[in-house]
């Protein structure tokens, strides 16, 4: 289990590879091999750093295609206690830290504006 940490130095998610999981324990994305992230509802979100941090660009024009998330996995039991941040560098002006600016982008299954409608 990866912390991946905000720019703040807080842990905002875990990382059991390829799934992301909030501090809660809940699903709330994968990460693909070439380390872009997506939500539980297929949705572009950026890519991990090697930090690990998530990172997108502010102005995004081409969007990646909506992709078919895998199946959920079981929820997992976060640690008490994360290692700290590793020093993190200052995050480019034409990027945002996911994690601290745009939490809503990563949404559990059954939360969120971008989730699929029931009908």
């Amino acid at each position: 289990m990866i912390p991946i940490y905000t720019s703040h130095g807080d842990a905002g998610a875990f990382l059991v590879f390829p799934y992301l999981y909030n501090p809660e324990g809940e699903w709330i994305g994968w990460v693909e091999a070439d380390r872009t992230v997506f939500s539980v509802h297929g949705h572009y979100v950026g890519v991990l750093t090697k930090e690990p941090r998530i990172l997108r660009k502010r102005e995004w024009g081409n969007a990646l295609a909506r992709r078919i998330p895998p199946p959920a996995p079981p929820p997992i039991r976060p640690p008490a206690q994360v290692p700290l941040a590793p020093p993190l560098a200052e995050v480019p002006l034409n990027m945002i830290d996911v994690l601290a600016e745009a939490p809503d982008l990563l949404p559990p299954m059954d939360w969120g504006e971008l989730r699929e409608d029931m009908d």
